[in-house]
């Protein structure tokens, strides 16, 4: 039976999921953490969906299996493509980036012009573009594939004076500036280490929808709603899975959240998957 003392779970390919981890720690101090990134197989932006699936669902059976009372998918691509599957195998809260990033588009935007930008994957499978159209069939969507923003996140390249940053931002958002767009949606969990720099590109008229946010403000939501919130004053633990080598998962890892990380875990979820 699942009680509120159980911990959070949350998967992503690699490190952009940690984003997501540092705005779900700054709203719930409390809660206990487990986080996996699955650094032996990224990047998942230009997996196959069949792929994608596949290392979606052996990272929530191994997550599932230390006891977590919440499921997050941390990760765009596997929240575009994987979302229905998992929900499909198990019967727990499960909370994607998608939607929540959705919504908050939706409800921000004034001229109905909204763009997404996000990896190869995720553009293609038009998850936002259809979550949209869900909401609000008047929102015309433009979308833009930026898979070079992960390397500049991961490689700390991020300020808005880096004329390496400044550069490929321009070159991937012009196009959408010329669009008359009004909000923009970080669609990958890289992006929100870069928002001074896309802000800087794109201008302070367009309104940044971060998805690390909105799943944060979720997270809270469905914890209360299910009567799963944690409600004492301790700082919850934090512990953290990578399927290859820590040390580059700890250099970058430190990069996003501000702070040395400890408690870090090589695990097989192969091999915990067959088992």
């Amino acid at each position: 039976m699942t009680n509120t003392s159980q911990p959070i779970g949350i998967f992503d390919s690699g490190v952009g999921g940690l984003t997501v981890f540092k705005e779900i720690r700054r709203a719930l101090p409390e809660e206990d953490i487990l986080y996996l990134g699955d650094t032996a197989r990224v990047p998942y932006g230009i997996r196959s969906p069949e792929t994608v699936r596949k290392y979606a669902l052996a990272n929530a059976n191994f997550l599932v299996k230390q006891n977590v009372k919440l499921l997050i998918i941390a990760c765009n691509t596997a929240s575009a493509i994987a979302m229905s599957a998992l929900h499909a195998m198990y019967d727990m809260p499960i909370i994607d980036v998608v939607r929540p990033g959705a919504r908050s588009a939706a409800a921000v935007t004034k001229r109905r012009r909204v763009g997404i930008i996000g990896t190869e994957a995720t553009i293609r499978s038009r998850a936002y573009e259809q979550e949209l159209e869900r909401i609000d069939s008047s929102i015309v969507v433009y979308q833009q594939s930026c898979p070079l923003f992960v390397p500049l996140a991961e490689e700390g390249w991020c300020e808005r004076e880096d004329p390496i940053a400044t550069m490929i931002a321009n070159r991937y958002l012009a196009p959408l500036k010329e669009t008359g767009i009004d909000t923009l949606v970080l669609g990958c969990t890289h992006y929100p280490i870069l928002k001074d720099v896309i802000q800087h590109v794109v201008g302070h008229n367009i309104v940044l929808v971060d998805s690390a946010e909105e799943i944060a403000r979720e997270t809270v939501v469905v914890l209360e709603r299910s009567g799963l919130r944690r409600r004492d004053t301790r700082q919850g633990s934090e512990t953290f899975f990578v399927t290859d080598i820590p040390t580059r998962f700890q250099e970058t890892g430190s990069r996003f959240l501000g702070h040395e990380l400890n408690n870090v875990h090589l695990v097989d979820i192969i091999a915990e998957r067959s088992s």
